[in-house]
């Protein structure tokens, strides 16, 4: 019998980290290990070997049976970019909620005021949002938003074009304008590993194209914006993720949250969810 959340890939550690040591973490409440063994990731758990892989500079493991295989990002094999490992960011909220974060629009202006957003620039524009069936995966595109700094390598204010996909239930993928180099796209992507179902540690992960900007920096720029975030996150009620839309009152600028938390509900993925109301 398939279990939806057993059967999912999940970051567990960060391959560069493992050539110094082992790392023992949790994987939905359960104690695992992670090593390398002949330069290939072994995740065990209780004396079991699990499924593991490494790709996007990641060990990734299943603690079930494989559902599908690894989401593809191609541009991780684009010629020019450079790929940055950003580290992680612990976080004691729902992994459900650090995803859903990340696909919030809105309160840039409020949280990463001058950075990502900036009154009196605070309305989303309208935009698009699809469950792609082929795929099994949320869409969000067309998004569109003014940004004073939308990016290291970015010299000042403009109006930045996204688009959001979510492969996996804790993974997201963004895709942004890239200044240096027009007609191309950053990505930047949020890996969650939920520790339980109220902790998670949260792994971005970059694909650029950025050529000048000193690695510490890139890295620097991004943990800012998370950790801008993690006492918003840290501080939501309920603190698990409501998938009954009548659990909370969504708004236009809601419409990427509102497919995830159905595309969740259709899944059968409710570790880290509120089904009905307390």
């Amino acid at each position: 019998m398939t279990d939806p959340v057993r059967d999912e890939w999940y970051p567990v550690a960060l391959v560069s980290q493992l050539h110094h040591g082992a790392r023992d973490t949790l994987l939905l409440g359960e104690p695992i290990r992670v090593t390398l063994q002949d330069d290939q990731p072994l995740v065990t758990a209780s004396n079991r070997v699990l499924p593991s892989q490494a790709r996007y500079g990641h060990v990734w493991t299943c603690p079930g049976v494989p559902a599908r295989p690894l989401f593809d990002i191609p541009e991780a094999d684009q010629p020019g970019r450079r790929l940055v490992d950003v580290g992680l960011v612990r976080v004691k909220c729902s992994p459900l909620r650090a995803v859903e974060n990340f696909l919030d629009i809105a309160h840039f202006p409020f949280v990463h005021t001058d950075i990502l957003g900036a009154e009196p620039h605070t309305e989303v524009g309208r935009y698009d949002v699809a469950i792609r069936d082929e795929v099994d995966e949320v869409w969000a595109t067309k998004v569109q938003f003014y940004q004073p700094q939308a990016a290291k390598s970015a010299a000042g204010g403009i109006t930045t074009e996204y688009m959001y996909r979510v492969p996996a239930p804790t993974v997201s993928v963004l895709y942004k304008t890239c200044p240096p180099r027009p007609g191309e796209w950053d990505v930047i992507t949020l890996f969650v590993q939920p520790l339980t179902e109220t902790l998670c540690e949260v792994w971005p992960w970059m694909a650029l194209f950025d050529d000048t900007t000193p690695l510490t920096d890139l890295i620097h720029f991004q943990q800012t914006i998370f950790l801008q975030d993690r006492s918003i996150l840290e501080n939501q009620q309920p603190s698990l993720l409501p998938l009954d839309p009548g659990l909370e009152i969504p708004t236009r600028a809601d419409l990427t949250s509102i497919a995830y938390r159905r595309w969740l509900k259709r899944r059968g993925y409710t570790y880290g969810a509120q089904l009905v109301a307390a």
